[in-house]
């Protein structure tokens, strides 16, 4: 039944959330259960949803708590108030070396002959990441058409679930200073382009802060509907990506 929803809801993901035990209480329990689905299939984590989720519970529930812990496939995950915003306590993936030939295709495929400054493979996620030469600007990225009809031919063996396009970020001059830029695509779990991936931010979160030598940083996905994500690295090993979210839609499901 998730499934079908969220293939009839026809978004990235379609978040739910559910009571741990029968006497829980939307507006005054603190914990709960959280699963996200694509319309092809369930993901183990899915970082906007989760925003989207915290922010039902706190703003039109109107929940207790200042903070909120929800059980995941991808372990506990917390959500807290921050001012107009909310932060969200996500895993931190570290991402690998990855050799050019053995993901040529895929990047041919997706990309054509733009040029590329590095390749990292992330295990935990299985995410390729793509860092795009330097001598590229943001125009670059958000105007770049990406093929993804054919990327399921192209890979078909498993080990890729998401293609994460990167850029570093530049000085601010007339638009805002960003850290670092990219989009997501993700045709293996049915998702074309996916508009804000927090998912992604904690392979990118990883990788960028390893190449700016940062702990906090300011990115901006940039697609059509894009979003900036504040991002802090904590000392345990996780990340910190606050942002914000805003009720766009209300409606009651019949069976």
């Amino acid at each position: 039944m998730h499934q079908k929803i969220a293939r009839e809801m026809n978004l990235s993901e379609t978040a739910f959330i559910r009571k741990l035990h029968p006497t829980d209480d939307f507006t005054q329990s603190s914990r709960f259960g959280l699963r996200w689905f694509t319309p092809a299939s369930e993901v183990p984590l899915c970082g906007h949803a989760t925003l989207a989720s915290a922010a039902v519970l706190f703003h039109k529930i109107k929940n207790v708590n200042s903070a909120l812990t929800f059980v995941t496939l991808s372990g506990e995950l917390k959500a807290r108030k921050a001012g107009d915003g909310i932060v969200l306590d996500l895993p931190l993936y570290p991402a690998q070396p990855q050799d050019f030939h053995e993901v040529k295709d895929l990047i041919k495929t997706a990309i054509g002959d733009t040029l590329v400054q590095d390749i990292r493979y992330s295990p935990d996620t299985r995410k390729l990441l793509v860092r795009l030469s330097d001598t590229y600007d943001r125009s670059f990225l958000e105007k770049l058409k990406v093929n993804t009809q054919n990327l399921l031919q192209v890979e078909n063996t498993g080990k890729v679930k998401g293609l994460i396009l990167t850029l570093k970020g530049q000085p601010g001059g007339q638009t805002q200073a960003f850290d670092f830029y990219s989009r997501y695509f993700a045709p293996w779990v049915g998702v074309a382009e996916d508009p804000v991936t927090g998912s992604a931010h904690t392979v990118l979160s990883s990788y960028w802060s390893q190449q700016l030598g940062k702990k906090d940083m300011h990115a901006f996905q940039c697609s059509c509907r894009g979003g900036q994500l504040e991002i802090s690295l904590r000392s345990d090993g996780r990340v910190d990506i606050r942002g914000g979210a805003a009720v766009v839609l209300e409606g009651t499901l019949t069976a």
